[in-house]
């Protein structure tokens, strides 16, 4: 479980709901205050897990690794990843490990996830499966366990092969936040590895700081921060200049962070800020820098 500045009380209603479900509970704290960190070791220490503080804010990847790794020294087998803004369903990690039963006598299998719903969007599901452009809304079969083959998993809820991790290697740190599910799920599958979301294994995520209505559109915009806009700019050029993408995806994906961009300077406050920053994420994009914002290194 990664926490940034966390709410203690969502903090607590997420743990409640993931101890009984695990054998152990690893929290990976990114640099909140001293009085938050304190409060959430407590907390984490009431349910027999631990806390690791890293003292600073090194990413959703680093700190994913981070657990990952002190995952493998507990000799855990599988491992669940999760943020501080999702709730899982009571029998969410069941459902999950029989789904990943099932899954592996199809072949190998990396992770599935939860169908995983933004209350605040209608609830639609955010699970994505491959169409000519690039990953778009998958379609949910109404039968309950039926396994959904998705282009990548969002990271929260996701259960993890640690075999498969093996071979896959660990999250790209180098992207900090932002595509780091996306660019995992896309060498797992190039590995050989599937992905696949399960039906009736259910999880609540709060996707960005808000959501917004935009006229012609049937569901609405998650909105993020202009930071976040730096990082989703920076790093969706980092993927199509890459070789994890489709020639169609790279053109799909191209489009897509034209729209965002525009979007964004367009409709959203601070308008400036965030034109400033999504020029210097498609630049830096562009000139193979990743990292931090503030140290983005070549």
């Amino acid at each position: 479980m990664v926490t940034y500045r966390p709410a203690v009380d969502q903090a607590l209603a997420l743990v409640d709901a993931l101890a009984p479900q695990v054998d152990r509970v690893v929290v990976v704290d990114n640099g909140s205050p001293a009085d938050d960190v304190a409060a959430l070791r407590d907390l984490v220490a009431a349910y027999g897990g631990e806390l690791v503080a890293l003292g600073a804010n090194l990413g959703i990847a680093s700190a994913q690794n981070v657990g990952i790794a002190r995952a493998r020294e507990l000799g855990a087998r599988l491992v669940l990843l999760s943020d501080q803004d999702s709730l899982p369903a009571p029998d969410m990690v069941d459902r999950l490990r029989a789904g990943l039963a099932t899954a592996a006598e199809r072949g190998p299998v990396a992770a599935v996830g939860p169908i995983t719903t933004d209350e605040r969007n209608e609830g639609a599901a955010l699970l994505f499966s491959d169409h000519r452009w690039g990953p778009r809304r998958a379609d949910i079969p109404a039968t309950d366990g039926a396994l959904v083959p998705v282009t990548f998993l969002i990271a929260s809820g996701c259960l993890v092969d640690v075999a498969a991790l093996d071979v896959v290697g660990d999250m790209d740190e180098a992207l900090f936040i932002d595509h780091v599910d996306l660019e995992w799920g896309l060498r797992a599958r190039r590995a050989g590895f599937a992905l696949y979301g399960v039906v009736g294994a259910r999880l609540a995520h709060a996707l960005g700081d808000e959501t917004r209505r935009i006229a012609g559109r049937r569901r609405a915009v998650h909105l993020h921060s202009p930071t976040r806009n730096y990082y989703m700019a920076r790093n969706t050029v980092a993927l199509v200049r890459g070789d994890l993408l489709p020639t169609a995806w790279r053109w799909g994906y191209a489009a897509w962070i034209t729209k965002y961009s525009v979007f964004y300077v367009l409709a959203v406050a601070p308008r400036a800020q965030r034109l400033r920053l999504l020029v210097r994420g498609l630049a830096d994009g562009l000139r193979g820098r990743t990292g931090p914002l503030a140290t983005a290194r070549r």
